[in-house]
């Protein structure tokens, strides 16, 4: 009896004692998503650039030299452009940065996802995307002035099927 009574004693107390540790360690330390006057730039899109070439039509001998149930009478290559993108805040080069296409072929969405605290405050935003090589410059483009709160989180995304760039 002795024995069952210190058993279950010595178990109540490292329930206690893990109960205690779980409890501290669930509040502290504290968490700052953000120091006090910082608000967040958030940039985050999957999108698929642009083909890189136009279809072509196939040549007679070109299409003699294949199969019969490969004859398609138009070669169109499947490669994805890159998405090249650049953000500005108040006229300084906040990222620019090239999204290569996903895939051994590179045939698929282009990713990116990058955050960068700012001051909070008021700002202006301006955000760039170029989604096809063969235009020189930028495709896309996005200018909007923002008034930001400490701890406010803006939300860059390229939609370019509804679009283009969406500020947040």
């Amino acid at each position: 009896m002795a024995n069952l009574t210190l058993r279950y004693g010595g178990q109540a107390i490292l329930y206690v004692l893990f109960a205690a540790f779980v409890g501290y360690f669930s509040t502290s330390p504290p968490y700052q998503h953000l120091p006090p006057d910082q608000a967040l730039l958030r940039l985050s899109f999957r999108a698929p650039g642009q083909l890189t070439t136009d279809c072509r039509p196939r040549s007679p001998e070109e299409l003699a030299k294949m199969s019969p149930q490969l004859r398609a009478q138009m070669d169109c290559p499947r490669e994805r452009s890159p998405v090249h993108v650049r953000v500005d805040l108040d006229g300084k080069l906040m990222l620019d940065e090239t999204f290569a296409p996903a895939g051994l072929r590179r045939d698929g969405a282009a990713s990116g996802y990058r955050r960068q605290p700012i001051p909070a405050g008021e700002h202006l935003l301006r955000v760039q995307v170029n989604d096809s090589v063969r235009v020189k410059g930028f495709t896309h483009e996005a200018e909007r002035r923002l008034t930001l709160a400490p701890g406010q989180v803006v939300l860059i995304d390229f939609l370019p099927d509804q679009g283009g760039v969406v500020i947040r």
